[in-house]
C-alpha cells in the first residue's frame, strides 16, 4: 500500500458508485482524506474508505448548481480544512440521436458535465493557488477522440472539459497547481450494465475497437487518477490521458 497522498484532502464528485467508488477507495488506500460529493447516497463508498483506513466526509450535492458547490466547499473546509485534490467525475450520459435532442436535454447535459467544472474550479482553485499546491483531474471520455454517434451532447460536453483543462492549465501552473483530464472508454459499472450499453451491444463493440481485448473496469482508471494526484505528476499539466485499452492511439 502506497501512502503517496498522506496529508492530502481529495474531493471526488460522483463518488457514490461506479468509477467514483473505485477512485475514493484507491485515494484512501494511498493516504488521502476523502470528500464524496454525489446526489445519491454514498454510504457504501464511505464504508469502503473507512475500511481502507481513510477518513471520509459525504456531502449531498448537485454539482450543476453554483450554490450547492459553494456549500460543498464550505463543508469540506469546515471538516478537513480545505481541498487539495479535485477529481471531477460526476456526469450524465444519455444516448439520444442528434435529431431527437431538444435544447432542454442539451442544456441539462452541459450543465451537469461542463458547467459543473466551471463551478468547482471557481470555488476550489483560489485556495489551491494560495497554498501553492493543488491537483485537478477531470474525467473526460475517449468518445471525444473517436467520434461516437448517438450522444452528441455528451461528446460535446466532454470536448468542453478537455478544452477547459488545456486553457486553465496555462493560468495556474505558476502557482503549483496542475490540471489534467483522463479519458476512459466504456467502463463496466452498475449503471452502464443496466442501461442501453448492453442493449445495443456497446461493450462488445468497444472491445472490438480496443487493442486490449477486454471490457474496461473501474480499477483500470483508479491508479491513473491517483498518480496524477501525486507528487510524481508535478510536471504534467494541461494533458488528456486516454485510458481506453488502445482504442484511441493518438
Amino acid at each position: 500500500m502506497s501512502r503517496s497522498l498522506a496529508g492530502r484532502v481529495a474531493l471526488v464528485t460522483g463518488g457514490a458508485a461506479g468509477i467514483g467508488r473505485a477512485y475514493v477507495t484507491r485515494l484512501a488506500r494511498d493516504g488521502a482524506k476523502v470528500v464524496i460529493a454525489d446526489v445519491n447516497d454514498a454510504t457504501e463508498s464511505a464504508d469502503l474508505v473507512r475500511a481502507a483506513g481513510g477518513e471520509v466526509l459525504t456531502v449531498s450535492c448537485d454539482v450543476s448548481s453554483a450554490t450547492e458547490v459553494a456549500r460543498l466547499r464550505r463543508e469540506a473546509s469546515r471538516v478537513f480544512g480545505g481541498v487539495d485534490i479535485l477529481i471531477h467525475n460526476a456526469a450524465i450520459y444519455p444516448a439520444t440521436p442528434f435529431a431527437e435532442i431538444d435544447f432542454e436535454q442539451w442544456r441539462r447535459v452541459m450543465s451537469v458535465n461542463l458547467d459543473s467544472c466551471f463551478h468547482l474550479l471557481h470555488e476550489l482553485l483560489p485556495d489551491m493557488r494560495d497554498q501553492r499546491w493543488g491537483r485537478v483531474i477531470c474525467i473526460a471520455s475517449n468518445t471525444f477522440h473517436s467520434g461516437v454517434g448517438g450522444m452528441t451532447h455528451y461528446v460535446a460536453s466532454k470536448g468542453g472539459v478537455i478544452g477547459l483543462v488545456r486553457s486553465v492549465a496555462a493560468e495556474i501552473g505558476a502557482d503549483g497547481v496542475t490540471i489534467n483530464a483522463v479519458a476512459p472508454s466504456l467502463v463496466r459499472t452498475e449503471g452502464t450494465s443496466s442501461g442501453h450499453h448492453d442493449e445495443f451491444g456497446m461493450f462488445a463493440k468497444a472491445v472490438q475497437m480496443q487493442a486490449v481485448k477486454r471490457t474496461q473496469v473501474p480499477d483500470d482508471l483508479a491508479g491513473t487518477v491517483s498518480f496524477l494526484a501525486s507528487e510524481d505528476a508535478a510536471f504534467i499539466t494541461g494533458q488528456t490521458l486516454v485510458v481506453d485499452g488502445g482504442w484511441v492511439r493518438a
